[in-house]
């Protein structure tokens, strides 16, 4: 079955950071779970060192791996559920968000120690 990534990168509203993190972890990555096809997710915040200076405009990542034969209908299913009482969003999520799906073009490479 097709395996792909799921990229998306949010920022809570200003001083609702600990509502949105506990909204994202303990119930929207449970609601995008029960979409069918979605398989896990993991969440990522951005770190104090990076290479390239600020502004770094999003400091939250979710990464979700999907296994589908149809990712138009997953991805569908996913929109059709967003907003509702399926998938509740939360006034402390920022509306500015990026979203992409990646399919893999290469197996994982680890570095040879």
């Amino acid at each position: 079955m097709p395996k792909y990534t799921f990229m998306v990168l949010t920022n809570p509203v200003e001083g609702q950071e600990d509502t949105y993190n506990d909204w994202y972890t303990n119930r929207h990555i449970p609601d995008v779970l029960n979409v069918p096809g979605f398989v896990s997710a993991q969440r990522f915040k951005l770190a104090d060192t990076q290479r390239g200076k600020p502004p770094h405009p999003w400091r939250y990542l979710a990464l979700y791996q999907i296994e589908t034969n149809d990712l138009k209908q997953t991805l569908a299913t996913l929109s059709e559920r967003s907003g509702t009482e399926a998938m509740v969003l939360s006034d402390a999520l920022a509306p500015e968000r990026m979203a992409f799906v990646y399919e893999p073009i290469t197996p994982p490479v680890e570095a040879k120690r």
